[in-house]
């Protein structure tokens, strides 16, 4: 709805009067009984109430703004930001945010002409019908900010898009990871090469405490949080527990290995394959790492050695390792990009937990073992083929989802492949099939949802999962995939079938 205008008088008038309203609205719900509501119509109220939160946070960026930048007064002045802090009892801090927020939001005035468009307009737009809470807004900003100054504007509307529709859908959480993934897209070397990621990385180990516990603390590459994401994963609830064994069932007492690991030589065979050139410098002799450059190679050495091992059990049905998933264009773009500097650096490969591998660090990675890798073709997106080195894969099917789903398929669930459960699509007791088209990564809350019929899902002509509930239509997870985001911007909406 348009803004009405009218006297100064008068404005002042009507806005107290419709204050006065709000206020005694509230004195009354606040009086109200709720107590045999009933709980459907809470959940109800209380969209609502947040829903208003946020719109009146809205026009609070708005009186912001006309305060920083009055149309009928001089500019703030500093006595106006100190009479602003006492009157709202907020921090010095808040003030000054909430004046940069309401700078992006508001239409830009100029020495002369109609004023110019906010600089996020798509964003304002969002924030004054009351789809975005505060937590939402942060995010937004925060990834528009980051974005390199060579993006172009048609892009960045792009992304400014993508992420209203991602807020419109889930928590700001959901939002910070899908923000950050795209701006790999755009950035996909991040604000460090290499050799600063050389210089940063390091594990400083505290004193030991009276009851025997150490503080750590520190950097660590991308190539050990690998290793530490996997790990990580196989010390699942029941499994490894200190001072105990455990065979690959999930049995405590002596330990076994079984599989292609094969015999207690072979594996110590692995490990000692792993171990070379675990850490090397070539500093002509001269070891020039700090004491905690070598603690954290040390921890990159001993996680290598023991995924190497094939004494860390099964994981899901397949040997623990590293997940490492891909495309066959990136694949070759960064073999070329390697021998050649012409060529960029296509984004990182993704892990099976929440990390990045950048691809330089990848194809190191590759030289020793890259234990299950699952290449796909760049636009069908169907599976090409999958890599395997020293261990036979017992569950390709788990290796497909990981490079489809990325991780739990359910709209707007960020948890990684690494803490998901295959399910079958229809499920298992209606005849459900263990083939790779009809199994789909969920994690354990949201896969109970599924068993026990709170949620409902439907494969997608794409071969994707769309889930369902009362209140929403069968919905694709994007989180893990966040260029189709970008793309929906140009592409028809996919069909859910």
């Amino acid at each position: 709805m348009g803004q009405q205008f009218v006297t100064a008088g008068a404005a002042r008038a009507r806005v107290g009067e419709l204050l006065a309203a709000v206020d005694a609205a509230y004195a009354e719900m606040r009086a109200l009984c709720l107590d045999e509501v009933g709980t459907g119509f809470r959940l109800e109220l209380a969209e609502r109430l947040e829903t208003q939160c946020r719109i009146n946070r809205g026009l609070m960026y708005r009186v912001f703004a006309q305060l920083a930048d009055p149309p009928d007064e001089p500019a703030m002045v500093p006595a106006v930001r100190d009479r602003l802090w006492a009157r709202l009892r907020i921090t010095p801090g808040e003030v000054k945010r909430r004046l940069r927020v309401a700078a992006l939001l508001r239409p830009r005035r100029r020495l002369s002409g109609p004023p110019l468009p906010p600089v996020l307009a798509r964003v304002a737009g969002a924030v004054e019908s009351g789809l975005l809470g505060e937590e939402h807004l942060r995010v937004i900003t925060t990834v528009m900010a980051a974005l390199p100054s060579a993006v172009s504007v048609t892009d960045r509307e792009a992304v400014e898009a993508s992420l209203i529709a991602e807020a419109a859908r889930s928590d700001a959480g959901i939002v910070r990871q899908v923000g950050r993934r795209i701006e790999e897209i755009f950035n996909p070397d991040g604000h460090y090469d290499d050799q600063d990621r050389a210089r940063r990385r390091g594990i400083h180990l505290g004193d030991q405490q009276r009851d025997g516990m150490s503080a750590i603390s520190g950097w660590i590459d991308p190539q050990l949080r690998a290793y530490l994401e996997a790990v990580t994963a196989a010390v699942r609830p029941g499994r490894h527990l200190p001072h105990t064994t455990t065979d690959t069932t999930g049995t405590t007492g002596t330990t076994e290995t079984t599989g292609t690991a094969g015999t207690a030589g072979t594996a110590a065979t692995a490990a000692d394959t792993a171990a070379d050139g675990v850490g090397d410098i070539d500093t002509g002799g001269v070891d020039l790492r700090s004491a905690a450059q070598r603690r954290h190679d040390g921890l990159t050495l001993g996680l290598k050695i023991a995924l190497a091992s094939g004494r860390l059990g099964s994981h899901r049905g397949h040997p623990v390792t590293v997940i490492v998933r891909t495309t066959l264009g990136e694949l070759n773009q960064a073999a070329h990009a390697v021998a050649d500097p012409r060529v960029s650096m296509p984004g990182p490969a993704r892990t099976g937990g929440t990390g990045v591998l950048p691809m330089r660090e990848f194809i190191r990675m590759a030289a020793d073992a890259i234990h299950y890798l699952a290449v796909f073709d760049d636009h069908t997106e169907r599976p090409l083929y999958l890599g395997r080195q020293k261990r036979i894969a017992t569950a390709d099917q788990r290796l497909i989802c990981y490079a489809r789903d990325g991780g739990c398929t359910a709209p707007g669930c960020g948890e990684p492949g690494y803490h998901a459960e295959a399910h079958h699509q229809p499920a298992w007791e209606d005849g459900g099939l263990t083939d790779a088209d009809h199994l789909f990564f969920a994690c354990g809350p949201h896969h109970s949802g599924l068993t026990e019929g709170r949620w409902q899902a439907t494969i997608t002509p794409t071969g994707r999962l769309a889930w369902t509930n009362d209140h929403h239509p069968p919905t694709v997870n994007h989180a893990h995939h966040p260029e189709e985001l970008l793309r929906a911007h140009t592409d028809p909406p996919e069909d859910p079938g």
